[in-house]
């Protein structure tokens, strides 16, 4: 017999690592699976210096939350542990956020902590504490197929998916992972933190990229590629030269405000080039994608990508931003690259962002993986 979380043990004798971030989820997550009788450890996860964010709300893994962990565990009655990875996530994570800006490129880096530091060195915590899983306050919904393979879906409550995020996670990894809330509302996570009486009930969530202060990132790729601001040309599609900028840092693709110059009718970033240092800007039609090619592809599916996607591709519904809902497109196979073509195109796709698939449009269906966007060509540029 399989017990809640699949594992053919009792619940006391399986022990769980849950990552325990300090908010009302991760919490949760913690409090059900002790409630379920589970050996349950907490880890805390200190990924920077966090003396200035200690008092900003609306960031994640600061001084605050590391305490709230500790409460947490301290009123569940379970061991918890804060371990400081603070130079293995400014590897990891914060130099590429800051490499990729600089090569034109609008990074996704809740993504890359989940693929190395989360997923890769937690996990690796987990297996050397004995765990037979390792427990996350994610919304997304995992589940045994016939096959004995961990399958991901998107979660019952839509406005809470956060598979664009985990959709690099791999096979073995998904096969040690658990979701508790995946089949939940955010309502009732809150309902249940406020029965166990976690402090944390009513804590706002998230919403900031954790390590940077004030949403100001330019600030962060300042300091650690000065070149990166250096001045260039703000140029029209029509090759006038409108301006001069301080830095193509400051700028993402399909951004409207603050752009800087003056014109008659509204311009959006087209195209950030890094060699030249130019911004280009134009109307918004211009930034219409239709063709996308794919770098660093987790493929998920139960049929490998190749023979799904052989012939005229593979119909899937894909996103390609973390606040749209998926879309129709089609996958497929050029030589070992990856293409996806959207069926209705997209405004303001740029490098950098991620391209998750979707077996279907229906509301809880099957995540097939994704790749990140290496290039995305507007039409205009594409004739």
């Amino acid at each position: 017999m399989l017990n809640s979380l699949d594992i053919a043990k009792r619940p006391e004798d399986t022990r769980v690592v849950v990552a325990m971030s300090g908010g009302v989820d991760s919490s949760v997550v913690a409090g059900l699976l002790a409630r379920q009788g589970y050996d349950v450890v907490g880890v805390t996860l200190q990924l920077y210096d966090h003396g200035e964010a200690t008092h900003r709300k609306g960031a994640c893994c600061a001084g605050q939350d590391i305490h709230d962990a500790r409460r947490v565990a301290a009123t569940l009655g379970i061991p918890h542990y804060v371990l400081d990875y603070e130079e293995r996530f400014k590897k990891s994570v914060i130099a590429p956020f800051a490499n990729a800006y600089q090569q034109g490129e609008t990074p996704v880096p809740c993504i890359a902590c989940n693929q190395s530091v989360k997923f890769v060195d937690l996990m690796t915590v987990a297996q050397d504490l004995g765990a037979d899983a390792l427990a996350t306050g994610h919304y997304v919904q995992s589940k045994l197929g016939a096959d004995g393979r961990r399958q991901l879906f998107r979660p019952v409550d839509a406005e809470r998916d956060q598979t664009y995020f985990l959709f690099a996670t791999t096979q073995e990894q998904l096969d040690y992972l658990r979701f508790p809330l995946g089949g939940m509302g955010k309502a009732e996570v809150r309902e249940l933190a406020r029965e166990m009486g976690l402090e944390i009930a009513d804590k706002h969530d998230s919403q900031d990229i954790c390590f940077v202060p004030q949403g100001k990132y330019a600030d962060i790729i300042r300091k650690m590629h000065p070149e990166a601001v250096a001045q260039g040309e703000i140029v029209h599609l029509d090759g006038r030269v409108l301006g001069t900028h301080e830095g193509i840092v400051n700028y993402t693709v399909g951004q409207r405000k603050g752009l800087g110059v003056a014109a008659a009718e509204p311009l959006y970033v087209i195209k950030l080039e890094h060699k030249t240092g130019r911004v280009i800007v134009g109307p918004r039609e211009a930034l219409k994608t239709h063709t996308v090619r794919l770098r660093d592809v987790n493929w998920l599916g139960g049929r490998p990508l190749a023979e799904l996607s052989a012939g005229n591709g593979a119909p899937v519904e894909v996103k390609v931003r973390s606040t749209r809902g998926p879309q129709p497109a089609v996958v497929q196979m050029r030589g070992s690259d990856v293409y996806v073509t959207l069926v209705s195109g997209e405004y303001g796709i740029s490098p950098g962002q991620a391209c998750v698939f979707y077996a279907d449009d229906t509301a809880t269906s099957e995540v097939w993986g994704g790749g990140f966007i290496a290039e995305a060509v507007p039409a205009v540029f594409a004739a």
